[in-house]
């Protein structure tokens, strides 16, 4: 998970956030539902001005899956990297 957000009146802690992402490791859904539920919980609790998550799920049965949600378009002043996660070449 790569999550891209620009607060407004509130943060998330690290550690919390890593409790939060850890309590979907065995969440009983597909990588889609599970990639915007994390998404849309955090803009609820956080009310950020803006959010972008990357969920990079690497294979189960050879099928690497990448999804993508953004509350909107990207603020006009704020500098976003590239989320940095190489493309999937396979095993070995």
């Amino acid at each position: 998970m790569v999550i891209d957000y620009v607060p407004d009146q509130w943060l998330v802690e690290s550690k919390s956030l890593k409790i939060f992402l850890g309590s979907f490791r065995n969440h009983g859904a597909f990588h889609e539902d599970c990639t915007i539920g994390i998404a849309r919980r955090l803009v609820g609790e956080l009310d950020p001005r803006w959010l972008r998550i990357g969920g990079y799920w690497y294979p189960r049965g050879g099928m690497p899956i990448d999804v993508f949600w953004q509350t909107g378009e990207p603020l006009a002043d704020v500098w976003l990297p590239d989320q940095g996660v190489p493309t999937y070449r396979g095993r070995g």
